[in-house]
């Protein structure tokens, strides 16, 4: 069989510097998945940029071929003219991009967005690509279709934008489909349910798939052919099953190595003290109101969060998992006091020295207080840091929004807190666009250990970066929290990582803690249905062990669809139950 893609000795520059990415080469046969694997910066997302000719304006092809093969012909892409190339990105090739918020226009509705390809390369019209805009959206795991369709992206999550960067690549059918990390931003749960509709369109279309991402459990249970990627070079290549098994190359060894899993056995922390909670949580809901499209329909509301009842010892670090729009971020905002909670509910926070504080209704002077002991580290490093500010004038700002200091005690604490979180000094006059993924994370981190908090809100800060970066950011994390006695309020859908970080697990789902225990218990004796989806739904680097999609399907369902114990409905809702003591359990007793 004539292969659907072929890549010659690819080599490309920026500029007048040395490639970047050398002598490359591979080749993908229709209906394949070939894996490019590899940490930030290895040259993977180059490599296939240089496919669809999306270059930065500084980059250059030096050399190489790119050959695309479709019903019998073969074009190099790379001696092709502009206008062609058009009428190749979308049609027969599409591409899933790493960042959905920068790659949709914020002008636009989502269900317009996807629609265009369909308008431009399959010439439907607008009712027909409606339909077909739907479907897609509901094959990708959108629980509401239609609100999706009428969307801006800034009224989505991250994991729904990503499935609507995923729609779009897969709508119109391409022959080859690059996907750059599909699905860095989504659950465990969607991930699954995505790989396997991705697996389900190739095998109707005979679709290719270039996969691109430093996930080793994705690789396992996608890819039939592994390219490993190291500083613009192929370190390692050939048939998944072998590479995986026993990987040749030293840095493919130190991959899997670096790989977060599911411990088989974790180990049971020293108890808390019962008393002694620096946040807690108290009947805590949260319901948005989303004004219709039209004057006649009826505005919808959102249950974001309901009943949420979570403490947080001192010290400690409690996770909360869960799907995307399960609510675990707007729970940690309302904890932070930037969302209030529906009346009712209360948020208690208290410091070290001084009265409790009502975070869900704080005076100016307590806000204040308050924001010097609470801060966030986000998801997103490229989004959290100006990009028009300096490294030194991102970390001093807090400083000199509290008056804390003089400029030179400012500049200090900033170069001394660079060195705890791994930099050097020498970066403060840098800018936010001259560091790595990895580096902006530990920028991230550092501003938010400028004013010496003692409760850190983490909000999927490992979930961008590739495995090597994630272990040490971990590693920093626990390191500071341990010499410092931070308490963390977690928020990831990364299993293996929250049963390395956490005390206590709170998983959520739509709105609800539907169960809660410590991670030995919780990774290990699960109750709930859903609870054990996401579990099954966790991809491990083993290809004798693919994940479970029945399992993560009956789990990931409709909470209708769950056996009759667990069940619940918008007007019956069963009980957080304690199973046994510190397990809980929402289920009908």
């Amino acid at each position: 069989m004539a292969a659907l893609l072929t890549v010659e000795n690819l080599s490309i520059g920026f500029g007048t510097f040395d490639p970047v990415v050398q002598d490359v080469s591979f080749s993908l046969a229709p209906g394949e998945t070939l894996a490019l694997v590899g940490e930030s910066g290895s040259g993977k997302t180059v490599t296939c940029r240089a496919v669809l000719r999306i270059l930065p304006r500084n980059a250059h092809i030096h050399s190489g071929r790119v050959v695309l093969t479709c019903d019998g012909k073969s074009t190099d892409l790379t001696t092709l003219s502009e206008r062609r190339m058009r009428d190749v990105r979308g049609n027969q090739i599409s591409m899933i991009f790493q960042e959905p918020m920068r790659s949709l226009s914020p002008l636009h509705r989502i269900g317009n967005q996807v629609s265009e390809v369909l308008w431009l390369h399959r010439r439907m019209s607008e009712s027909q690509a409606r339909k077909t805009v739907l479907e897609t959206f509901e094959r990708v795991g959108f629980p509401d279709p239609d609100r999706a369709y009428r969307s801006y992206p800034f009224e989505l999550s991250g994991g729904m934008r990503q499935r609507a960067m995923i729609a779009m690549a897969m709508v119109s059918k391409p022959d080859l489909l690059i996907a750059d990390e599909p699905t860095t931003a989504l659950d465990v749960t969607t991930q699954a349910q995505v790989l396997g509709l991705i697996k389900d369109l190739q095998q109707e279309t005979g679709m290719g798939l270039i996969l691109v991402t430093h996930d080793l459990g994705v690789v396992a249970n996608m890819a039939e052919q592994v390219v490993v990627m190291h500083r613009g070079r192929v370190m390692e290549s050939g048939a998944a099953a072998p590479l995986l098994k026993a990987p040749a190359h030293p840095y493919t060894r130190q991959l899997f190595e670096a790989a977060p899993a599911i411990p088989e056995v974790i180990p049971r922390p020293a108890p808390a003290a019962e008393s002694d909670l620096i946040l807690e949580m108290q009947a805590v809901s949260k319901t948005y109101t989303l004004r219709a499209g039209s004057a006649w329909r009826p505005d919808v509301e959102i249950h974001a969060c309901r009943g949420v009842d979570l403490a947080l010892p001192r010290g400690k670090t409690l996770a909360i998992v869960g799907e995307s729009g399960s609510g675990k971020t707007t729970a940690a905002r309302i904890a932070l006091g930037a969302e209030l909670p529906d009346p009712g509910g209360a948020v208690w926070f208290r410091p070290a020295h001084g009265d409790p504080i009502a975070v869900h209704d704080m005076t100016r002077a307590q806000r204040t207080a308050f924001q010097r002991e609470a801060q966030m580290v986000f998801q997103d490093p490229y989004s959290s840091l100006s990009p028009r500010m300096r490294v030194l004038d991102a970390l001093t700002e807090p400083l000199e929004i509290h008056r804390i200091g003089s400029a030179a005690e400012r500049r200090d604490r900033a170069a001394d807190m660079l060195r705890q979180v791994g930099l050097n000094a020498d970066m403060l006059q840098r800018f936010p666009h001259a560091f790595s993924g990895g580096q902006r994370q530990r920028l991230s981190i550092a501003r938010a250990m400028m004013l010496d908090p003692s409760l850190i809100v983490c909000d999927e800060p490992t979930s961008a970066l590739d495995v090597s970066v994630q272990e040490q950011i971990l590693q920093l994390l626990e390191d500071i929290r341990d010499r410092m006695n931070l308490s963390y309020l977690f928020i990831s859908h990364d299993l293996a990582v929250v049963a390395r970080i956490a005390d206590e697990v709170a998983v959520m789902r739509q709105g609800l803690v539907v169960e809660q225990a410590p991670p030995e218990v919780l990774f290990h004796d699960p109750r709930h249905p859903y609870t054990k989806a996401l579990i099954a739904a966790q991809p491990q680097p083993d290809i004798d062990r693919p994940i479970n999609l029945k399992l993560v399907a009956a789990g990931a369902g409709s909470p209708e669809t769950w056996p009759e114990a667990f069940r619940f409905s918008a007007s019956v809702i069963p009980s957080l139950t304690e199973f046994e003591p510190g397990h809980k359990v929402r289920c009908h007793v």
